[in-house]
């Protein structure tokens, strides 16, 4: 089951598969930044060089670098699992709009966070704001559909989406690290809840509730 989530002035409809084009440019970058390590300190969002070095392109292209192999596959994973079939129901133009807004909006709040907390000799790179953003909306165009994790245990959707994000709060509460942002998750969740509010005037939770009322 799919919803019909219509958007306030919505696009014209197309479907050029963005989502690999997407994926296409992270992996590109990440083959560059390989080649020019010094890039990712051009490219990432180092709270240092946003403020004082006037460096604000960071706030988009930190969602464009990856730290290694293991960190890419997974973020590009779930981008085109989940990305291919949003994209497909609410269309290229929509979805790029929606992978861009979620993915610099988790980015600057993030920001705010580290200057908020003091924390400046952070770097901040990787998709993964933006995926659980496009996670989310799977969950809110589908939210009937369930998914296998493991590949084994059926979870609906919705649930799945819930279960991260309590994973996500935990884990910032209890100061599990590891070099995952999981703010930068929690605020790409909530910069997706938000996009369909404003964007679509239609409450997720709603959605969801609706979804599982028969």
């Amino acid at each position: 089951m799919k919803t019909g989530v219509v958007f306030r002035k919505p696009f014209k409809y197309t479907n050029i598969h963005i989502t690999l084009y997407l994926a296409a440019v992270n992996v590109l970058i990440y083959v560059i930044t390989l080649l020019f390590p010094e890039l990712q300190t051009i490219l990432c969002l180092y709270p240092p060089a946003f403020i004082y070095r006037k460096m604000y392109w960071q706030i988009i292209t930190y969602m464009f670098v990856h730290g290694n192999l293991e960190h890419i596959f997974f973020n590009m994973f779930g981008l085109i699992m989940f990305g291919l079939a949003v994209e497909r129901v609410i269309g290229s133009k929509e979805f790029l709009l929606y992978y861009l807004i979620c993915g610099t909006v988790s980015g600057a709040l993030s920001l705010g966070v580290f200057i908020l907390t003091g924390h400046y000799n952070v770097a901040l790179i990787g998709a993964s704001g933006a995926v659980y953003a496009v996670l989310f909306a799977f969950a809110v165009v589908y939210p009937r559909s369930k998914i296998y994790f493991w590949g084994i245990i059926p979870i609906p959707s919705p649930v799945l989406v819930i279960v991260y994000a309590v994973i996500e709060l935990v884990s910032q509460l209890a100061g599990f690290n590891g070099g995952v942002a999981h703010i930068t998750h929690l605020f790409g969740l909530a910069a997706a809840y938000l996009y369909f509010v404003i964007r679509a005037g239609v409450n997720p939770v709603y959605i969801w509730k609706n979804a599982y009322k028969n």
